[in-house]
């Protein structure tokens, strides 16, 4: 028997929350329901009261709630629920989430499951589902379910929709995936233009007994990336595509944001990097670039997809952030340089080939950097330089356990 935290607004939708409820009852589990509402009174007894939530987090409820903001009572619930949630899981009292929710609702159940580790079942209904959920989800697994229409009462539709949505919560506590092996946990970093660099490393890192995980720079990529390195469960990073950084810096629209390359730095974990893919920063389709950059050099990757070369000036700068944020490693790191280009498309003979704006990254990294650093005589996707990260890293390893 599982115990499955519900959790609501249930000054508005306490109906549809002890629905759920039920459900979760006749399938065999316990449901814990959650009073997050900062209205009128609950319209269905809770099993934590609101003011419970708000302890979590050391808020004093009434007196938000007597200056009658409700975008402050939102914001103040959004910071109690996840204290909450994460107690709770720490004492092994629950086995899953679930709520219903419109915008605030939403804003505050989707906090409180953000607080949760990946692969902790978290399913959230939500008449938000079907638009642009990335600020809800943020880099958690939260399972997001379109509610359809209004969450309003019940009826046949809702009916339909909660009961459901009750039973993928249940089907996915009962579910208990494999986990595999207990091998060395490695994070990897890869776009299309490091691919083959990427695979071969990984390869010869399986082959010495370690599991990779590999994660797209796509901004939403690298920022779980970051989470996961964060979580502690990482032996190591390999972090061969930094090109998030490049569109950090000249507003392209794969930004990790500004935190991408700092968790290695605070879970202390052994670390090589390579400026994999800094000689370019991402746009949409050619109308989305921004009119500044009308005399820039320009790669149409595909129709969606607007590649632009970084300038020495920008490559300079790159060099000095990522030597910066390599610099906080506690733990053994290196930088390596394919000295005969950083992507496919800056390979001699291809469009971004720019040796100028190469010498001013590796020139800076050089100058910056307080880790070692190697030059590799290669282009970033030869099996010699993925060869040199693989090993390198498994040294790194070693040394940090010495």
């Amino acid at each position: 028997m599982a115990t499955i935290a519900i959790l609501g607004t249930l000054d508005s939708k306490g109906a549809e929350h002890a629905f759920i409820a039920a459900i979760v009852r006749e399938r065999g589990h316990t449901p814990l329901l959650i009073d997050v509402g900062t209205g009128a009174e609950a319209t269905v007894a809770p099993d934590v009261t609101r003011d419970e939530v708000a302890e979590a987090a050391g808020l004093d409820l009434a007196e938000v709630i007597a200056r009658r903001d409700r975008g402050e009572a939102v914001t103040a619930m959004s910071r109690a629920a996840p204290a909450l949630l994460a107690k709770l899981h720490r004492e092994g009292r629950i086995d899953g989430v679930i709520s219903l929710g419109g915008g605030g609702g939403t804003a505050i159940a989707t906090a409180a499951m953000r607080a949760l580790p990946v692969g902790f079942p978290k399913l959230m209904v939500s008449t938000l589902a079907s638009g642009n959920t990335a600020h809800y989800l943020g880099t958690s697994d939260i399972m997001m379910m379109p509610s359809i229409t209004d969450i309003a009462g019940l009826n046949r539709l809702s009916r339909l929709i909660f009961t459901r949505a009750a039973g993928a919560i249940c089907g996915m506590v009962e579910a208990r995936p494999e986990m595999g092996s207990d091998k060395p946990l490695i994070v990897a970093s890869m776009f299309g233009n490091t691919t083959a660099c990427v695979s071969e490393a990984r390869r010869l890192l399986e082959e010495n007994g370690y599991e990779v995980l590999v994660f797209a720079a796509t901004g939403a990529g690298g920022r779980s990336m970051e989470a996961i390195i964060d979580s502690g469960i990482v032996a190591g990073v390999l972090d061969i595509t930094t090109t998030e950084l490049a569109d950090e810096l000249a507003g392209g629209v794969l930004s990790a944001g500004p935190d991408r390359m700092n968790a290695a730095a605070r879970a202390g974990v052994p670390v090589v990097v390579a400026p994999g893919c800094l000689d370019m920063v991402n746009f949409g389709e050619p109308a989305s670039v921004p009119d500044r950059y009308a005399d820039r050099l320009f790669y149409h990757h595909n129709p969606q997809v607007t590649l632009m070369r970084t300038t020495a000036g920008e490559c300079a700068r790159l060099g000095l952030i990522l030597a910066e944020k390599t610099n906080a490693y506690r733990a053994p790191a290196a930088i390596l340089l394919p000295m005969k280009a950083v992507s496919v498309i800056a390979a001699a003979g291809q469009p971004f080939h720019d040796p100028v704006a190469d010498e001013a990254l590796f020139g800076t990294i050089k100058q910056a950097a307080r880790h070692p650093v190697r030059e590799i005589d290669a282009e970033i996707n030869s099996p010699e330089f993925a060869r040199e990260c693989a090993h390198e890293l498994m040294r790194l390893i070693a040394a940090a356990k010495a």
